[in-house]
């Protein structure tokens, strides 16, 4: 009953009052707060202050007291300041990126915003994502980089959501907030499975060594190993990735170790997906070459961290998710 009722109010609201609650649609980047979307609240402990105030004001009166009527109005005054100054720390706040790198589900993601607020500084500013906060302040002239944690449960696209940008600087007299709501979007890769079964055997893995190298077609780039030829390395294109690449040869891209969702009979859906994902870690790991197929596309053989990358997108973008 209660769930029904707030879903009739807010979509009462987004009728009645769009300019309130637009905000809850997700936002291109960069996002500015401006007047239009900052709203101001007393907090428990300004409602208190202003009741002091009143009784104050009625004593002064009431006696006659110049000294306590000049006490009152300078308090008043003091926090009708602390509403402004708050307000002006808000307003002109800019949401410039928000970036989470690579991460797999079930762990915390590492969920960076950045904020920029002209020359202007911003204290006490307070950022609420779901039930985690972080507080933080952006100097004048610089930026600010807020880090929060959350948790992605499952494997796929994920969304940050909307949160909430507030503060009650400098008194605690007024609570002043606006929402974000990025229109942003990141891969969360598949949690491996935790002890997976060593990788499938290879059908011509002991002939990989004597061939690796020999060919004269050149199919792709991948990073440089020790056993690696100097002649093998691909200097331009290592200066351009600040890596050490090395060009792979076709006879060293045949299908020597293949990680197939079909040969996983034996598992369901999100248990195969787990185990591959844990299968193209160890691949990477031992410096072997794979190929991966799954029932959608196949994907290789190749090695090195394209590679891995595409496999774990693909994974994690399997249907079933």
């Amino acid at each position: 009953m209660a769930t029904a009722l707030r879903t009739r109010l807010l979509a009462l609201a987004e009728r009645r009052l769009p300019a309130l609650t637009r905000l809850r649609r997700a936002e291109s980047l960069p996002i500015r707060l401006d007047r239009r979307r900052i709203y101001v609240l007393p907090t428990p402990f300004g409602i208190a202050m202003a009741i002091l105030l009143f009784v104050m004001l009625l004593g002064a009166l009431n006696y006659g007291n110049n000294a306590a009527l000049l006490l009152t109005c300078l308090l008043g005054a003091a926090c009708g300041a602390s509403l402004f100054v708050g307000f002006r720390g808000m307003s002109g706040l800019v949401l410039e990126q928000v970036r989470v790198p690579e991460a797999f589900a079930g762990d915390p993601l590492d969920l960076r915003l950045e904020f920029s607020g002209g020359m202007r500084a911003r204290p006490g500013l307070r950022l609420e994502l779901g039930s985690i906060t972080a507080m933080f302040q952006v100097p004048a002239g610089t930026g600010a980089r807020v880090e929060l944690d959350p948790v992605a449960e499952r494997r796929g696209w994920w969304r940050p959501g909307r949160a909430c940008i507030w503060t009650d600087y400098p008194l605690g007299l007024f609570r002043i907030w606006s929402w974000i709501h990025p229109d942003v979007e990141f891969l969360v890769w598949p949690r491996p499975e935790a002890a997976p079964p060593p990788l499938p055997v290879a059908a011509n893995r002991g002939t990989e060594v004597a061939r690796r190298g020999s060919g004269d077609e050149y199919a792709g780039l991948r990073d440089y190993r020790a056993t690696d030829a100097p002649r093998l390395i691909a200097w331009k294109a290592s200066a351009r990735h600040d890596a050490l690449l090395v060009r792979e040869t076709e006879h060293a891209l045949d299908d020597d170790l293949v990680l197939d969702y079909a040969r996983l009979s034996g598992l369901d859906h999100e248990a195969r997906i787990a185990r591959l994902a844990a299968w193209v870690l160890a691949a990477e790991t031992e410096r072997r070459s794979y190929r991966l197929r799954l029932p959608e596309e196949t994907i290789g053989p190749a090695l090195g961290t394209p590679h891995r990358d595409a496999c774990l997108r693909a994974l994690a973008l399997s249907p079933g998710a």
